[in-house]
């Protein structure tokens, strides 16, 4: 015989064997695609893009969000013949919004040397190298292999991936 005990805030349920043998009556509800509350992805079903979508990553809220969501709506409902073509004062606007929140909207270049400058660690710079002499600038261009450069007298060459595994 099963019965029910509380203590405190806890309810505590006993049950016998033969209660759990007993298939469950429980009625499940089907999903309703609907719903509001139900997660949909980033396009609705009916086609409209669903700014609560966690794959946003919280760009519709916050200082640009505004400017976010002109940007990729235009992008979403273009119909030109390269996607987006007609939306770029709409991107560039969102551009300078998030330049002037560089604490919510880091930029690439901050993200990249970040780590860099941390890890104390003496990277080549990303920068082009128009004021480097050869000297610099032969040792950042790597060598041609031996399957880049001009054919040799050897008869035994192969095709450049003949030579090469995959990793």
């Amino acid at each position: 015989m099963s019965y029910c005990r509380e203590e405190g805030k806890d309810r505590i349920i006993f049950v016998t064997k033969e209660d759990h043998e007993t298939p469950s009556n429980a009625e499940l509800i089907a999903d309703d695609p609907d719903d509001p509350y139900e997660e949909q992805g980033l396009i609705l079903p009916n086609g409209e893009i669903n700014w609560n979508c966690p794959c946003l990553g919280g760009m519709a809220s916050g200082p640009c969000g505004a400017q976010f969501k002109e940007a990729f709506s235009c992008f979403h409902y273009s119909k030109e013949e390269v996607k987006g073509s007609e939306c770029i004062d709409n991107f560039r606007n969102m551009q300078e919004c998030m330049q002037r929140y560089p604490e919510l909207y880091p930029q690439e270049e901050d993200n990249e040397s970040s780590p860099q400058g941390e890890s104390g660690t003496t990277a080549p710079s990303a920068a082009p190298a128009e004021d480097s002499s050869s000297a610099t600038n032969s040792d950042s261009t790597p060598a041609p292999s031996t399957s880049e450069s001009a054919p040799s007298s050897d008869s035994s060459l192969t095709s450049p991936t003949d030579g090469q595994t995959v990793s």
